[in-house]
């Protein structure tokens, strides 16, 4: 819409839970936190412009995970990875070199409190459990993913109890955030508001 570059901070996260998923690094509900930390260095995340439909891709180490980090064994996951210290002082430093040009939008539970404490522009997007919830189960149901609203449901609250409550990097508002309810507002509505706040930003 303005010509920034989008990065899901978030998917950074997930990344590097699938890569702990698949070089086994949890034991049952635990994390391996010596094994990753070992490993660590090994990982490389970068967002690229997929070809054919303009959006950005998560790769983990070269491969275009975007689909596969976007399941629920991931997401049931991925709160305990990102209440890890040394994982989030990783990805947040990259997460700053990549906003150093400028020109760039990115999304994330920390990003005005933490990563971008002096951004421009801070937008804190919420919307119930239960709206993320259903969007997140028609987002997987056209991916082919079968899954119980309960189930999903259950998964986004949780997933907020962690991140609320977690030592490291909390969730939480930015002092000087502009709040989005979203919950019943359509993408083209949503588009309309994000314009008018950026162009005050940026005297536009």
């Amino acid at each position: 819409m303005v010509g920034y570059t989008y990065i899901d901070s978030g998917a950074m996260y997930r990344a590097v839970t699938l890569y702990a998923i698949r070089n086994h690094c949890f034991v049952a509900e635990s994390i391996d936190e010596t094994r990753l930390r070992e490993s660590i260095g090994s990982i490389d995340i970068s967002c690229r412009v997929h070809p054919e439909t303009g959006g950005t891709v998560t790769c983990l180490n070269g491969e275009n995970v975007e689909n596969e980090i976007r399941s629920m064994d991931v997401a049931s996951r991925v709160s305990l990875i990102a209440s890890l210290g040394f994982v989030r002082r990783i990805l947040v430093a990259g997460q700053q070199a990549a906003g150093r040009s400028k020109g760039v939008v990115m999304d994330g539970r920390d990003i005005g409190t933490v990563v971008f404490p002096d951004a421009e522009l801070k937008i804190f997007v919420t919307a119930s459990a239960a709206i993320r919830a259903q969007r997140r189960v028609d987002e997987l149901k056209q991916k082919g993913v079968q899954i119980s609203f309960e189930e999903v449901l259950t998964n986004v609250r949780e997933r907020d109890r962690l991140d609320t409550t977690r030592r490291e990097s909390p969730l939480t508002k930015a002092a000087d955030a502009i709040e989005l309810d979203n919950s019943y507002m359509s993408i083209h509505e949503q588009q309309a508001w994000l314009l008018e706040q950026f162009n005050r930003a940026t005297g536009e």
